[in-house]
């Protein structure tokens, strides 16, 4: 038995972006004089590791299948924890006859595709620990071979089977993230973190540096558990300011405001 996460009209064109990716895949040779030639390989990129097979060894595609192209990814197996567990994994479909795991799974026939051999060591090895135990997602790359494939793959049920393009997406660090903030990204002056300009609040005076987002604003405005604030001072210039006042002016009310001289005894 085998399911499939698939509609019958696939978009081929809409690609799942996918983080932490780890994976192994199955290219098939469309060279018409190398035809049906397999190759099993490791990646975190299956769009740039596809370029580099087709573009032969020296742009960073294997010996193996350099100068025999075009090549199609037909399938790949994405899910891994790690790189090393997907590595292992890769390592024992290209030598089903060494891994121990697999020593039940008999000799390819004389008469049997290569391809289809790929696809029957496949199946076997999802049902044999430890992969059986991983969440898995086995994805078709290629309609058409999916279409007459399919059937050759079965999978536990927690594994869906799936076809449609992936793209992977490489996980920010910290580091990374902070080096793309620039000068103009708004810290909260009362929290201290990063707000975005819709969520942002601002004192009514022109020359205040007050920004905030427009919660915290309102929780140092609240006192004794009221529902929503009257006025408060502002934490920046300690000018006395009605609530009403800074909602006004954060949906355009003030644009034209001039500096005026104001002091606490001015609020009522």
């Amino acid at each position: 038995m085998y399911h499939l996460v698939c509609s019958s009209k696939l978009k081929m064109d809409d690609a799942e972006v996918i983080e932490h990716f780890y994976g192994v895949y199955l290219l098939y040779c469309m060279n018409a004089k190398y035809k049906g030639r397999t190759y099993i390989g490791y990646t975190v990129d299956p769009r740039r590791r596809l370029k580099q097979h087709n573009g032969g060894k020296d742009q960073g595609g294997a010996w193996k299948t350099s100068k025999k192209g075009p090549w199609n990814m037909i399938l790949i197996v994405h899910g891994f924890p790690n790189s090393t567990s997907a590595l292992r994994f890769e390592w024992a479909w290209q030598h089903p006859y060494i891994s121990r795991r697999l020593k039940h799974i008999p000799k390819k026939k004389a008469q049997q595709k290569v391809f289809e051999f790929c696809l029957l060591v496949l199946s076997e090895m999802l049902k044999v620990g430890p992969w059986c135990r991983l969440p898995l997602t086995i994805r078709w790359l290629d309609y058409e071979f999916f279409q007459e494939y399919s059937s050759y793959v079965s999978a536990p049920m927690h594994m869906p089977i799936c076809c449609g393009k992936v793209i992977s997406q490489k996980i920010k660090k910290a580091n990374d993230i902070l080096q793309t903030l620039d000068e103009s990204s708004i810290i909260c002056s009362i929290c201290n973190s990063f707000l975005e300009e819709n969520d942002s609040v601002k004192c009514i005076k022109p020359n205040c540096t007050l920004v905030a987002h427009l919660i915290c604003l309102a929780q140092l405005f609240c006192k004794d558990n009221m529902i929503l604030p009257i006025e408060g001072t502002c934490p920046v210039c300690n000018t006395c300011v009605l609530w009403g006042d800074l909602i006004r002016k954060k949906i355009g009310c003030y644009e034209n405001l001039q500096e005026v001289s104001l002091n606490d005894d001015d609020c009522v």
